[in-house]
């Protein structure tokens, strides 16, 4: 089942039917975020010969001559050899047939000669690509795809088209699980986040406990198994460990989490929270009124699921063997969950600030985030995680609410006074997002948002 990815489907889609132009696309995305997938569901729409070409840990000459057998393969031909890549290309012009070439996992390619080597013969192929022949490179080892986007890289503006593919969000992700009622989707996509691979190996027939219990807590499960061995074994040589055990289901400025570890100022955590940014393991926040405050910027974990492996089963590993998943379940997550995974209901009420913004149903919208504030009478200060900043510097404050009942309006008038007591802030409006929608008729005098709407058809 092909799920979301539309916008990116489109531009692959245009790109191989339109033949006035040299078509060199580079796609890049963590893995199994459904790079591979993408690509091969565009390529259904391609008229012509597609040559997929998978790139292995090999030398450069091994990966040439996978090469040339993949292309052996595609085009119904004896096994043949060139003597370089450019006298392969050159064959490939000779046909008479639209080709689409695919290479898939360049990094292993580029890292099997000299910095930039590579880099330079592909340069020269695509300046060189033949009229009947679209290119592809796809890769997940982040830092070195990116590496292709630097300015002083051969490859540097030779893309006609580059893809940057993400998790799905919420709302995309909820389409693996159409028949959960929306308090449940919210719950699996605060658990286990928007990777395709995870999602479509998912059981929502089965409760979100059974799913934790079969696929996260053994040790062989599948999705713990993915953490372990893909996610984390990647990055595991350039940064230590208990940073993520450090951030867990929260955030944290960069000197909590030095003081958290009780790390003297060397400048090696500043460089693997760097390492760990352009993995995308992490992401830094900041308050969308106090932009560029270095003191006010928060790094949090960017994956649910990890966040969850963190929160709950880093450092547990050994208890979780002794005792058993259900047992541990039952000890350590049941009481917990709750909360989890409403910290991670803020985040899915921005992505549908996003997503409403996008189909322009808030045309004064400037930006939405976190707002931070200093109380001075109180000698207070704190964050709000929802916060909708309109034109003329007015904000509108949302409580999220992860309930299993209708909020009542008595609620959200206490909330409302809550708010009113915090000075140093400027507040516009007061919303409220609730998943079990409210109990109320709404005059106006609040903006609400249930669960109906977050996850209305055509959003």
């Amino acid at each position: 089942m092909f799920v979301g990815r539309s916008k990116e489907l489109e531009e692959l889609n245009n790109s191989f039917s339109d033949w006035t132009r040299k078509t060199a696309v580079l796609i890049y995305g963590k893995r199994r975020v459904g790079k591979s997938t993408l690509i091969k569901e565009a390529a259904k729409s391609f008229n012509g010969v597609v040559i997929n070409h998978l790139c292995i840990s090999s030398s450069f000459e091994g990966n040439l001559e996978m090469l040339y057998r993949s292309i052996s393969d595609a085009l119904s031909l004896p096994k043949i050899s060139f003597e370089s890549i450019f006298a392969m290309m050159d064959y490939l012009r000779s046909t008479d047939k639209k080709i689409l070439l695919i290479i898939d996992e360049y990094p292993y390619l580029k890292q099997s000669k000299k910095k930039n080597e590579v880099d330079s013969y592909m340069q020269a192929v695509i300046d060189r690509l033949p009229e009947n022949v679209k290119l592809i490179l796809c890769g997940s080892y982040m830092s070195v795809m990116k590496e292709l986007l630097a300015e002083d890289n051969p490859l540097f503006g030779r893309f006609s088209l580059i893809q940057h593919i993400h998790d799905f969000d919420y709302y995309e992700a909820a389409q693996f699980y159409p028949d959960l009622t929306p308090r449940d989707k919210i719950a699996y996509y605060a658990v286990f986040g928007g990777c395709p691979y995870i999602l479509e190996n998912l059981e929502p027939q089965q409760a979100l406990k059974e799913n934790l219990i079969r696929l996260l807590l053994p040790e062989t499960g599948l999705f713990r198994s993915y953490i372990e061995n893909i996610v984390l074994k990647e990055i595991q040589k350039n940064f230590d460990n208990r940073i993520l055990g450090a951030l867990g289901n929260g955030k944290k400025k960069y000197t909590e989490i030095r003081d958290q570890l009780a790390l003297k100022e060397t400048g090696l955590l500043d460089k693997q929270l760097k390492i760990l940014l352009d993995m995308e393991a992490i992401k830094k926040t900041e308050p969308i009124n106090r932009k560029n405050d270095r003191k006010k910027q928060f790094y949090e974990i960017s994956d649910n699921l990890v966040r969850f492996y963190f929160s709950f089963i880093f450092g547990n590993t050994g208890r979780i063997t002794r005792i058993g998943e259900k047992q541990f379940f039952e000890n350590t997550i049941k009481s917990n969950l709750t909360q989890f995974i409403s910290r991670r209901f803020e985040e899915i009420a921005l992505q549908y600030f996003h997503r409403i913004t996008l189909q322009g149903k808030f045309p004064d919208i400037e930006d939405y985030g976190c707002y931070w504030y200093d109380d001075p009478q109180t000698k207070s200060n704190g964050e709000f995680d929802c916060v909708i900043r309109r034109a003329n510097e007015k904000y509108d404050f949302f409580e999220c609410k992860y309930f299993d009942r209708a909020m009542t309006k008595e609620e959200c008038v206490q909330e409302k006074s809550q708010l009113d007591k915090i000075k140093g802030i400027q507040v516009s409006r007061i919303g409220f997002v609730c998943s079990g929608g409210f109990s109320f008729e709404n005059n106006g005098e609040f903006l609400l948002i249930d669960s109906n709407q977050l996850f209305a058809e055509n959003l």
